[in-house]
C-alpha cells in the first residue's frame, strides 16, 4: 500500500461516459483503492471546438451513479488545481517557453494546403504522410517573413532522429517504436492551446501521477508522451494499456455501433443498477482468477491489480450483461426494483404520473411478481402487457389447449369458485383451485394451464392465484364468461 500511488481519468467534455470510458475510470479507481494512493479526475478540455457545456457535470454524474468517487477534481479542489486544462495555460506556456530555448521544439509556419500537398507527395511515391522537417531551422528572417503574411505557427516538438523509444507497459511489457516514423508533432496549435499529448504529459508530471491506466487505442500515444518526459527532464509514469473493447462481432467498438448500448447514461435510465455495470465493465478486460464473476465492489477492489488486466480483446457481451443485471434485480430490495421499474410503466402510459396509494399498491405488486424475469427496469413494459389489454387475441397454441375435453368443466367451476370469493385475492384464489381440483378431478396441467392460458393468453408466467388477482375480478371473469 503506498500514498505514493496517484492515478487519473481525465475524459474530454465532448459528450456522455462512454463504457471504454467508464471502464477506464474504474480500473484506475479499483487500483487506486486497492492500494490505498489517491484518485484523481481531470478535465481535458483543449479541444475547444468539440467541448459541450454540460458534459463535465454529465461526465461526473455518470461515474456518481456508478459508485466511483474520486480524492481530487474540479468539484472537490485538491493540492495541484486546476483540474481543467484551459485553465492551466499559463503552466504550459512556461515548458512550451523550455522546449523552444532548449532547441527541442520550433515554430512551423507551413499552412494546412502546404501540409496536404506535402502529404500527397508522400503518398504518391509510396511513403507513409508525415511531416517534412521543413521550418526546423528558420532564421529570425524567415520567421519575420511568415508573419509578415500574416500566418501564425504553430509549435513542433522535434523528433529525434534514429531513436529506438521504449513504452515500459504494466500489461504488454516492452512495447518499441521507431522514432523516424513519428514527424515532428504539433504540441500548441496556431490560437496558443496546447494538444492533447502535450498538456496530459505536464498535467500528468505536475499533478504526480505514478501510474497511467488506459485502454489500448491510446497506445499510440505513448511513445509521444515519452519522448515529451524525456525532453522535458520529468520522471516516466508506469503505462498500462488494457485491451480494445470488441462488440459481438469481434469488431472495434464504434460510437457510431448501434449493436450496442454504449453510454453509461443510457443503461441509468433504462433501469439497470449500477453495481451490475460496475461488476461487468471490470470483467472487460481483466481478470480475477477463478470461477466468480458476480462480484460487489469491494471484492473488486481486494482483488484488483494490473497483473491480471490482460492483453486479449474483450468481447462486450450484452447477454451477459443482461444475465449479470437480472442476478443482481433478483437479491435487489423490492423497493428498489419498484423504483427502477415504474417510471418505465409511467413513460409507456401504463400508469399515471399522479397515483393513489391503491394503484401505487396494485403497480408495486405487479412489479414485485415480475422481479424474477426483468433483465432490466424497462423490461417492466413488455412483460406486464397482459395487464393492460381489455381484449386477449389467442394464438393457435392458445386456441389448442382451450379445446381439450375437459377445459369448458374447469373453467366453469373455476369461474363459479371465483364468484363466491368475498377477498379476490391470491391465497383466496389459490384455494379456489384446489376446490376445482377436487369438484372435477382435474389436476396439474389438465387444470392450471386452461386456467392461465384462458385469463392471459399464455402458457408461461408469473405465480397464477398472484397474477389473477393483479388482473382483477372484473378482467378475470369477463374474459372467463367469454370462452364459456
Amino acid at each position: 500500500m503506498s500514498n505514493d500511488i496517484r492515478v487519473r481519468f481525465a475524459p474530454s467534455p465532448t459528450g456522455h461516459l462512454h463504457i471504454g470510458g467508464a471502464r477506464s475510470a474504474l480500473f484506475n479507481y479499483l487500483f487506486a483503492r486497492n492500494q490505498g494512493g489517491k484518485f484523481i479526475v481531470r478535465i481535458e478540455d483543449t479541444d475547444q471546438a468539440r467541448n459541450v457545456e454540460t458534459a463535465t457535470e454529465k461526465l461526473m454524474e455518470s461515474m456518481k451513479w456508478l459508485g466511483i468517487d474520486w480524492d481530487e477534481s474540479v468539484d472537490v479542489g485538491g493540492p495541484h488545481a486546476p483540474y481543467r486544462s484551459m485553465e492551466r495555460l499559463d503552466l504550459y506556456n512556461r515548458y512550451v517557453d523550455q522546449l523552444l530555448k532548449e532547441g527541442k521544439a520550433f515554430h512551423c509556419y507551413m499552412t494546412e494546403e502546404e501540409l496536404e500537398a506535402e502529404r500527397e507527395e508522400q503518398r504518391k511515391r509510396g511513403e507513409t504522410p508525415m511531416y517534412s522537417g521543413r521550418d526546423r531551422h528558420l532564421t529570425d528572417e524567415q520567421k519575420r517573413a511568415y508573419e509578415a503574411e500574416g500566418k501564425k505557427p504553430v509549435v513542433r516538438f522535434m523528433v529525434p532522429k534514429g531513436q529506438e523509444i521504449v513504452v515500459d507497459d504494466a500489461v504488454r511489457g516492452k512495447v518499441t517504436f521507431d522514432s523516424d516514423g513519428i514527424g515532428d508533432f504539433v504540441i500548441v496549435r496556431t490560437d496558443g492551446i496546447p494538444t492533447y499529448n502535450f498538456a496530459v504529459t505536464v498535467d500528468d508530471h505536475t499533478m504526480g501521477i505514478s501510474h497511467v491506466i488506459r485502454g489500448e487505442e491510446h497506445l499510440s500515444n505513448a511513445p509521444l508522451q515519452v519522448m515529451l518526459y524525456e525532453a522535458l527532464g520529468f520522471e516516466t509514469p508506469t503505462f498500462a494499456h488494457a485491451s480494445l473493447i470488441l462488440n459481438e462481432d469481434r469488431q472495434k467498438m464504434s460510437k457510431r455501433d448501434e449493436s450496442i448500448i454504449q453510454f453509461v447514461e443510457q443503461y441509468r435510465d433504462l433501469g439497470y443498477m449500477p453495481e451490475a455495470i460496475v461488476n461487468f465493465i471490470a470483467l472487460l478486460g481483466w481478470s480475477p482468477g477463478g470461477e466468480q464473476e458476480i462480484m460487489t465492489k469491494n471484492e473488486l477492489i481486494e482483488a484488483f491489480s494490473l497483473d491480471r488486466v490482460v492483453k486479449a480483446p474483450a468481447v462486450f457481451d450484452t447477454k451477459k450483461l443482461s444475465w449479470m443485471n437480472n442476478q443482481y434485480m433478483k437479491e435487489a430490495d423490492d423497493d428498489q426494483v419498484v423504483w427502477l421499474a415504474q417510471p418505465h410503466l409511467q413513460k409507456a402510459g401504463k400508469l399515471p404520473e399522479m397515483m393513489s396509494d391503491e394503484q401505487k399498491q396494485w403497480a408495486y405488486d405487479l412489479i414485485v411478481l415480475h422481479k424474477e424475469k426483468m433483465d432490466c427496469g424497462a423490461d417492466i413494459v413488455p412483460l406486464t402487457e397482459l395487464f393492460f389489454q381489455d381484449e386477449i387475441e389467442y394464438d393457435e397454441d392458445a386456441k389448442a389447449i382451450l379445446g381439450e375435453e375437459q377445459v369448458p368443466e374447469v373453467l366453469e367451476a373455476f369461474l363459479k369458485n371465483l364468484d363466491s370469493l368475498e377477498e379476490f385475492e391470491a391465497a383466496a384464489i389459490k384455494k379456489a383451485m384446489k376446490d376445482v381440483q377436487k369438484s372435477t378431478g382435474h389436476k396439474g396441467k389438465k387444470l392450471f394451464m386452461p386456467i392461465r392460458v384462458a385469463v392471459s393468453g399464455q402458457q408461461h408466467g408469473p405465480d397464477l392465484p398472484q397474477m389473477i388477482a393483479l388482473l382483477g375480478r372484473t378482467v378475470v371473469t369477463t374474459r372467463l364468461k367469454g370462452l364459456l
